[in-house]
């Protein structure tokens, strides 16, 4: 039995996750969470998935209310198994209300299994906590 292809090419993969950058950059969730299925489905660092795009959308305000001058930067795609990794970078600078005023750095990638719309069923997000928060506190 083979494993299903991916049903986008890689260039065409290319520029899904280009356009995905610029959403997560855009201040505007409902433009990430439209990446995504309509029972879609992100979790962070092995959390509880938000599922649907409502969900999505409002885990994308959380980080686009923390850094509101947001710029996530699409690194790299890598095949692993049925999936593929999206590579990424977040600037921000934490101003939202009762932020830090610290900058962060942060680099990481998510793990997506696309559907047959070609769009993000599910996303498993990875980045170092423990780095994200020491520049948080700005340590």
């Amino acid at each position: 039995m083979h494993e299903p292809k991916c049903p986008v090419t890689n260039d065409e993969l290319t520029k899904f996750a280009q356009r995905y950058a610029k959403a997560w950059s855009s201040q505007d969730p409902q433009r990430v969470a439209a990446f995504f299925a309509e029972n879609g489905s992100i979790s962070i660092n092995h959390g509880p998935p938000a599922v649907g795009r409502a969900a999505i959308a409002s885990q994308a305000q959380e980080f686009m209310t923390t850094f509101p001058d947001m710029i996530v930067t699409f690194d790299q795609l890598q095949p692993r198994g049925g999936r593929t990794a999206f590579h990424w970078t977040l600037l921000g600078t934490n101003t939202a209300p009762g932020g830090t005023g610290n900058k962060v750095r942060i680099s990481g990638y998510e793990l997506w299994k696309i559907n047959k719309d070609e769009l993000i069923e599910d996303s498993l997000g990875h980045f170092d906590a423990a780095e994200y928060e020491r520049q948080l506190k700005g340590e």
